[in-house]
């Protein structure tokens, strides 16, 4: 349902791959083609010669997409920071690891024209799609991890996907977390989604078997079961180096070993964490 030009967040990973796939079916029969043309628009932003950009490419030029590919380097990435930090208000490493390419992103398919995007969040904390799903000991604790992991969305990759987009006025829209479609998948038997390697089945087995259609495939076979990247490493893995190499320069021993004294609560435990804690809390200081 839409009025305004909308895209797809492509990272070349299963899950927005097969957000982009549905969009593409769909959208060959729905109205809004007429209305915005038939083809879809697929983004995917990354450090030039990333895993993502590869993936992704592959993926859009299997669909028949319109494929936007955006690079940005670690210096831009890191001059971003400072803004990144300030809309997306936390100082967790692995959010603003993973924001600060999104930002950018976002700031591209805005100035395109673009008003809304479709996004793969959600399906990793519904399907156990991390790779330490691997050592849950039973389906019990395996369905209370992802219970766990779907009611702290709103702090990480939900907070990431809303905000970073929202500051360019890009609104983000989420398949995978529509509440039917949660009651569905979480209805699901929990042993139908662990990882068992005497059975074949790698993480998020029950969602790639699902989409596995041989007569019209959503996805080429090779993409459909591709090993799951972090977002952050995925757009290049220099960039998480980057990031640590600009806050050792920052950040002293000696204001490590006070850590716990300017900041008792949450204590960075890394140069990085501390970096961007001086940062948030420039922003947003205590009362």
């Amino acid at each position: 349902m839409t009025d305004v030009p909308f895209g797809v967040l492509l990272s070349g990973g299963l899950d927005s791959s097969l957000v982009a796939s549905v969009v593409s079916r769909h959208l060959a029969e729905a109205k809004v083609a007429k209305q915005w043309g038939n083809k879809l628009h697929t983004f995917c932003i990354g450090l030039k010669g990333s895993p993502d950009l590869k993936a992704a490419k592959e993926v859009a030029d299997y669909l028949g997409t319109v494929h936007h590919e955006l690079h940005f380097t670690v210096q831009e990435g890191i001059d971003a920071l400072e803004e990144v930090i300030y809309h997306i208000e936390t100082y967790d490493v692995t959010t603003i690891r993973a924001s600060t390419p999104m930002f950018l992103m976002s700031r591209k398919i805005k100035s395109l024209g673009v008003k809304m995007v479709l996004s793969g969040e959600g399906s990793d904390e519904i399907f156990g799609g991390y790779l330490y799903f691997h050592k849950a000991p039973n389906k019990k604790e395996f369905h209370e991890e992802t219970c766990r992991k779907i009611k702290a969305l709103h702090l990480y990759d939900c907070l990431r996907a809303n905000k970073a987009t929202s500051a360019w006025g890009v609104e983000a829209r989420v398949p995978f977390l529509d509440k039917n479609f949660i009651n569905v998948a979480m209805d699901i038997d929990p042993e139908w989604k662990m990882i068992r390697r005497d059975l074949g089945r790698i993480e998020k087995w029950v969602l790639r078997n699902a989409f596995d259609d041989e007569e019209k495939p959503y996805l080429p076979k090779h993409i459909l079961y591709r090993q799951k990247e972090q977002f952050s490493d995925g757009v290049g893995y220099s960039w998480i180096d980057g990031l640590k190499d600009h806050a050792n320069e920052h950040v002293s021993d000696s204001m490590m070993m006070n850590a716990s004294f300017v900041y008792p609560e949450n204590t960075p435990t890394t140069k990085e964490a501390y970096y961007y804690r001086t940062i948030f809390e420039k922003f947003f200081p205590k009362a």
